[in-house]
């Protein structure tokens, strides 16, 4: 039996890579969702929260101990050196995480995995990959999705742009683009080209 590919789902913020996650769920693809990994491995008492609420201070923490997102992200999306140290704390849970799952879709029989990942080079979960989808859109569609689904002002949604590699970066990387500047994106050919990897 042929060995399971990993495919690494990614591209910049707001490029609407969740909706083509959510396509390829559709159609029955096997999907490891790096976010829902990055929220588990943070819940209350868990050994990662203690180190970032150590490094970044209590104030990244609610009265109930979970995690502060919107406290944190003005901490390490205004600056660089802030953001690598969380990271360097966080990716190593996370990697973890998902090769757990990578082996047990394995076990399932499943061909192909996707990972759906926005930090996938930063976090080194691109060496875990066969190949990579990169999604992208317009700086302008990218900023109304983000200020849109996270209630945020522009402003932050330019710093978290501001914060990550820009689309050159990811298309460079990509072995399949995908161009998600139409409302409603066909995703056919993405479809075959994942076909003829199984």
């Amino acid at each position: 039996m042929a060995r399971q590919k990993v495919i690494g789902l990614t591209g910049p913020t707001g490029a609407g890579k969740t909706t083509v996650s959510k396509a390829l769920e559709q159609k029955g693809y096997y999907i490891i969702d790096a976010d829902q990994v990055a929220r588990k491995v943070v819940l209350p008492g868990s050994e990662c929260l203690l180190k970032i609420a150590g490094v970044f201070g209590g104030e990244v923490l609610n009265p109930d101990q979970s995690l502060n997102r919107q406290a944190l992200g003005r901490i390490v999306f205004s600056n660089k050196d802030k953001l690598k140290q969380l990271e360097g704390i966080i990716f190593p849970y996370i990697i973890h995480d998902i090769q757990q799952m990578i082996k047990q879709s394995e076990e399932q029989g499943n061909h192909i995995v996707i990972l759906d990942a926005p930090t996938l080079f930063e976090s080194g979960c691109d060496k875990l990959c066969d190949q990579v989808i990169v999604v992208i859109a317009p700086l302008n569609a990218r900023l109304l999705r983000i200020v849109s689904r996270d209630g945020i002002s522009f402003e932050q949604a330019m710093q978290r742009i501001s914060a990550q590699h820009d689309d050159a970066f990811y298309t460079e990387q990509a072995d399949f683009i995908v161009d998600n500047s139409k409302p409603q994106a066909d995703y056919s050919n993405l479809l075959s080209w994942l076909s003829s990897l199984e």
